[in-house]
């Protein structure tokens, strides 16, 4: 009853059945028909017929019921095999299993589905409901996803535990009886992980089991398997080590493009490179037939970099010159460790004669065979700031934007979008930030690469990162390397845009990103302990705290205020994900004291939170901070400024500035600021930002950026 067939992606059950008996799964007692079939007559079996790409047997009559006849199967086989062959599809074998008894609790389906999938975030198992109600049931209770190389075994059986299939297996819900036990699952689900590593081995894509059912013993048996094979995708070559050195504090820069006209996007980039304070002859421009430019020793070409190289190469030309330049930098063997491509044009939408494509494929493989190739930054680089060395290769004048205050701080803020990063330096204008790097269309240098090179880092800090997709083998990456920042306490933040049909049309358009699938990157990065932002409003919130206090803990928030409605609104932010501080006994009998000795007793009420009313003076907030961050992880101070009492201008502001930082240094805790007011108090909220608190326009802020970190 066999027939030879062609070699096929496809995966046929005998031969999954093979598969997940060397991962440990216990498959049904199995043959084919005209070999060797292990059953006594009379014996209960399921009768399958297997074809190529017959992903679902019962459609064509090809699972029937039978007890054990040699005889009997060969006739029904033949019947099968017929049907198939009426369907265009080519015949494999007629396969013959034992029929198991399943387990089931009356009224409650119980039989499961489980998928294995290679994605862009790894190897991926999925586990929810199976049988024929699989997809009514997946909405009541949607499947549980478990990215392998982020999940453990145990965690996914702790998982599956609360959800309302593994509940059922186990007895938890009403009127239900366990039909298995936490030791069958736990070696059920360290197969799953050992079947996924199979697959790979085997060159596998998908693998399908459905339905796994429970037998007598309790044991989870699949009943049925099929896969298909792909060929993994390319490995992405990761740029050179060192990069991110080169970019944050390079010794030497080379610019092409600089023009004579002022104005244009070179002489900007120059404008603002001047302020970096290289030494003179390490800052030099790409200019043909000119010894010297504006000052600046200049060279003819790429050529000339090979014996002098530098860190940083930026190519503001356009983009059939950049590549041209870039193409022959890589043929020379050398001149930079980073080049950067502020053109776009490479790549994207605009790119009509596949420039990008044919660079891309240049870099991949003179790197594959071991030769030198510089780290890409771009196309479509709008710029990259360092404010503590005043660092600033933007084409963006100072007269539009401000140069970012030099303190610097730990935060690192990367995006697709060099327009996004300039918003948020334009909003928050004394936002400490210790990078700032617009990536562009990621055609070599992508996000996932630079928070590697953070993650190798000795004591990194806060990532903040916006992203509208991922390209080919991005998202896993970034997911190492998140897991890895989050686990050594440094919070990685994200803003995904791109999240609806419009947005990822527009995301495409605007940096070719990849849309992906969201509900999977969602699920895999959340594992790692990325933090989404809902909004940008979210996003700027979180921002803020992370700038100023980059290694923000989790604890009881307190709020004090001296408007009534600042502390209700605030109250109604409090919950699981934000929880209100408590006071303790001797810390209320302290807060009444320093109430009473600052003339607010009868007017305050010693409790959180706690509304001083506008009669409350400077001197009442410190001494009631004073109190409350002994009790607090974090305290959130509300200032609607209008009252008499406040002084909102000059050393007054100031000085009482100081003195609650002072106090945040004294607890070791962090303190926020809000001042829910217009553009006239700017200098005030100003006062505050210089000491390195957290500001503030208005407290909902504060605590949804609290909430979501």
């Amino acid at each position: 009853m066999t027939a030879t067939a062609t070699p096929s992606a496809f995966l046929h059950e005998l031969a999954a059945y093979d598969l997940l008996a060397r991962a440990g799964l216990h498959v049904p007692r199995h043959g084919v028909v005209g070999g060797f079939l292990p059953f006594a007559p009379g014996e209960p079996v399921v009768l399958k017929g297997i074809a190529e790409e017959l992903w679902h047997k019962s459609e064509l009559g090809c699972v029937r019921f039978l007890p054990f006849d040699a005889g009997r199967l060969t006739h029904e086989a033949g019947a099968m095999l017929l049907r198939v062959q009426e369907s265009g599809l080519t015949w494999i074998d007629g396969l013959v299993c034992e029929r198991i008894d399943i387990q089931a609790n009356r009224g409650l389906p119980s039989e499961a589905f489980v998928s294995l999938s290679r994605t862009d975030a790894g190897w991926v198992i999925l586990c929810g409901f199976g049988g024929l109600q699989a997809n009514a049931l997946a909405e009541l209770a949607p499947p549980c996803r478990w990215p392998v190389d982020v999940i453990t075994p145990d965690a996914a059986l702790a998982e599956f535990s609360v959800h309302l299939l593994g509940r059922a297996w186990l007895g938890q819900l009403r009127d239900a009886h366990a039909l298995t036990t936490t030791d069958d699952l736990r070696e059920f689900f360290a197969a799953l992980w050992q079947l996924a590593a199979l697959c790979e081995a085997e060159g596998l894509s998908l693998l399908e089991l459905n339905p796994v059912a429970l037998d007598p013993s309790g044991r989870p048996r699949p009943l049925d398997a099929v896969g298909r094979r792909a060929a993994a995708p390319e490995p992405r070559v990761p740029p050179p080590e060192g990069f991110l050195e080169a970019l944050r504090e390079p010794r030497r820069i080379a610019l092409a493009g600089v023009s004579s006209q002022p104005g244009g996007v070179g002489r900007t980039i120059l404008e603002n490179l001047h302020r970096y304070g290289l030494p003179p002859g390490d800052l030099l421009l790409i200019k043909p037939g000119t010894a010297s430019f504006l000052g600046l020793p200049c060279v003819p070409d790429v050529s000339a970099l090979h014996d002098a190289p530098v860190d940083l190469l930026i190519l503001a030309l356009p983009a059939p010159a950049a590549a041209e330049a870039l193409t022959a930098l890589i043929a020379h063997g050398g001149g930079a460790r980073c080049v950067a491509l502020v053109s776009g044009g490479l790549g994207d939408g605009a790119d009509t004669t596949g420039l990008g494509r044919k660079l891309q494929q240049l870099l991949r493989e003179t790197r594959a065979a071991g030769k030198w190739t510089p780290a890409v930054i771009g196309p479509n680089f709008l710029g990259h700031w360092a404010p503590a060395r005043s660092l600033d290769t933007s084409f963006i004048p100072t007269d539009k934007l401000a140069a970012p205050a030099t303190t610097g701080g730990e935060l690192t803020l990367l995006s697709q979008s060099g327009a996004f990063l300039l918003c948020r330096r334009s909003r928050q204008p004394s936002l400490r930030f210790g990078l700032g790097l617009a990536l562009g269309n990621q055609m070599d240098v992508a996000m996932a690469d630079v928070l590697a090179a953070l993650a190798d880092e000795e004591k990194p800090g806060p990532v903040a990162c916006y992203a509208e997709g991922f390209g080919p083998g991005h998202l896993a990456a970034f997911a190492k390397s998140a897991r890895t920042l989050t686990q050594r306490g440094a919070p990685v933040l994200l803003h995904r845009a791109g999240r609806t049909e419009a947005g990822q049309a527009a995301a495409a358009s605007h940096t070719g990103a990849m849309a992906g699938n969201l509900g999977l990157e969602r699920a895999l990065l959340e594992r790692c302990g990325v933090k989404f932002s809902g909004t940008i409003a979210e996003f700027d919130a979180a921002l803020t705290w992370l700038a100023a206090y980059p290694h923000l803990r989790k604890g009881p928030v307190a709020l004090l205020s001296n408007a009534g409605f600042e502390s209700v609104n605030g109250s109604d932010l409090f919950g699981r994900d934000l929880p209100a501080a408590q006071l303790s006994p001797a810390a209320a009998e302290d807060l009444a004291i320093a109430l009473a000795k600052h003339n607010l007793a009868g007017l305050v009420a010693p409790r959180l939170p706690l509304d001083l009313t506008p009669m409350a003076e400077e001197p009442g907030y410190l001494a009631a901070a004073d109190v409350l961050l002994r009790d607090c992880a974090v305290l959130v101070v509300g200032l609607v400024p209008f009252t008499r009492k406040l002084g909102t201008t000059g050393g007054a502001a100031r000085d009482f500035a100081h003195q609650l930082a002072a106090q945040a240094k004294k607890h070791g805790k962090p303190v926020a600021v809000a001042v829910d007011a217009g553009s006239d108090y700017e200098e005030y909220r100003m006062a505050f930002a210089a000491e390195g608190l957290a500001v503030f326009d208005r407290i909902e802020s504060a605590l949804l950026g609290l909430k979501l970190l």
